[in-house]
């Protein structure tokens, strides 16, 4: 066993079969580690399939990798896509499977790692005890938690965890769209570990727990066993898989050392002064007379009620905690793409949700060029930018799967102004759910939609209101104004 790689994978304790694999091994002749961990979608048979076809083929194309290597990574991600999709159709027992994966290509000697990335595996990096998330996770709860929408806690523990954007297999966008496939390359320093892993693992167990684990002064091959084992302690809902990489040459730390002007314990106020750079110059003097009683008192007191706050924290803490505990499903997660078991989210869908996500302006243009047919929804797609206008060019149509009966779209409390411009909805059972947001409508159509538009307010509990909910004012021409206002005041 190599002393500076290890991988582990476990069924886990609710699951009968395992659609995780990993790769740990040497490549380029023992000049590169080769890193990955694999998480299959799609039940039974599927998912370990898509996972073992994709294992193949990375291995294969990176085992003597020529050229640049984030490249080679993306073209062996889109190879094992390729190869996945087309067992597909040649097995319809076998279309609803997929896989996600993080691959990380390890150069000691020169101290650098490369990464390539899809779904929601994760990768890694520990330096100086600290752990640091390198990858992001392609769903809407990995977005909702990477945005600082969501706090570590709440994402573990949302219904919605196990559903992905992306994956291999189960689309072509993987070969047109560039920011498909997350990749970068990061100092690899001595004393630097990689730890790549499953959502087995991230599901169950927090930061905090995994660097508590992997800073003790153990081998990988026991920081690997502990991992596993933690997920099985708090659940072991699904399979778990782990790698860790290591950097283990020399830490070159340097020592500290004195520096040349050292106070003296008789030193003065006006020497301290004359010392450039020390925050820690002091006088010091001889001790005295007793603190006075009152002070003493004053200090009890501050700790009395630093220990009762801290009592406080801890008891609403733990009760949180229960109440999450009582409010978790105890059923195997069964990892999904965007929502759905069967079928899988169509790719049109996911494209507009992750357009939603990434836009980095106000303004979204889709077009019937980019969007070809109806965009069929299958799951809510969901806005939760401050401002947006979303304008159609040409035939944009949002229509119905006949198996999902949520709303279109849904716009978070926090939104203050959408604009809907040219946008067509088809056959929802409510097209746009919305709360305090201000909503504006330009050529926008709703057919066979049972409600077209619901919104809901948030008033104080308890309290006795006094409000005015005026009716819609149909307007037309005014949204190039609207959307002008920074604020959204008319």
């Amino acid at each position: 066993m190599a002393e500076n790689y290890f991988g582990l994978t476990d069924t886990g304790k609710v699951r009968d079969n395992n659609e995780d694999t990993f790769i740990a091994q040497n490549v380029m002749n023992n000049g590169l580690m080769l890193a990955a961990v694999i998480d299959g979608v799609g039940g039974y048979s599927g998912g370990e399939v898509a996972a073992a076809i994709a294992k193949d083929v990375i291995t294969q194309q990176l085992n003597n990798v020529e050229g640049e290597y984030i490249p080679a990574m993306i073209e062996a991600l889109k190879l094992a896509s390729r190869s996945i999709f087309d067992k597909k159709q040649l097995d319809k027992e076998l279309e609803g499977m997929a896989c996600v994966v993080t691959i990380a290509l390890v150069d000691v000697e020169n101290n650098t790692f490369y990464y390539a990335h899809v779904g929601d595996t994760r990768l890694y990096l520990l330096r100086d005890e600290s752990l640091v998330k390198i990858t992001k996770d392609h769903s809407f709860v990995g977005f909702l938690e990477d945005s600082g929408r969501l706090t570590e806690t709440a994402a573990m523990n949302h219904p919605k965890r196990n559903e992905i954007n992306k994956a291999l297999g189960f689309t072509t966008l993987i070969d047109t769209d560039e920011s498909f496939v997350e990749t970068g390359q990061s100092p690899f320093l001595p004393g630097d570990m990689l730890l790549l892993c499953s959502d087995g693992l991230t599901d169950l167990v927090d930061k905090s727990g995994i660097t508590n684990i992997i800073t003790q002064n153990t081998s990988l091959q026991e920081k690997a066993t502990q991992l596993i084992a933690a997920a099985n302690e708090n659940g072991g809902k699904d399979n778990v898989t782990v790698v860790l990489v290591q950097n283990n040459k020399t830490s070159q730390k340097p020592a500290a050392v004195k520096p040349a002007a050292v106070l003296k314990k008789n030193v003065n106020a006006a020497d301290a002064e004359m010392i450039p750079n020390r925050k820690d110059a002091v006088t010091e003097t001889p001790q005295s007379n007793p603190k006075p009683m009152a002070e003493k008192r004053s200090n009890g007191l501050t700790i009395l009620l630093t220990i009762l706050c801290l009592a406080f924290a801890a008891s609403s803490v733990w009760l949180y905690l229960q109440w999450q505990k009582g409010n978790q499903p105890v059923t195997s997660p069964v990892k999904t793409v965007a929502g759905q078991d069967a079928p899988i989210r169509n790719p049109d869908e996911i494209k507009l949700q992750n357009l939603l996500n990434n836009l980095k302006t106000d303004t979204l243009n889709l077009s019937d060029t980019t969007f070809k047919q109806a965009i069929v929804i299958s799951d809510t797609l969901h806005i939760l930018k401050d401002t947006l206008y979303i304008r159609g060019k040409g035939n944009i149509v949002l229509k119905r799967d006949s198996a999902y009966h949520g709303p279109a779209m849904d716009i978070a409390a926090e939104c203050k102004v959408i604009v809907l411009d040219n946008i067509k909805f088809e056959g929802f059972d409510t097209g746009i759910s919305l709360f305090n947001t201000a909503l504006y409508l330009r050529g926008t159509q709703f057919t066979n939609c049972r409600l077209a538009i619901q919104k809901q307010y948030f008033l104080a509990d308890r309290r006795f209101i006094t409000a005015d909910f005026p009716g819609i004012k149909i307007q037309a021409d005014t949204v190039a104004k609207i959307i002008q206002k920074p604020n959204g005041a008319r």
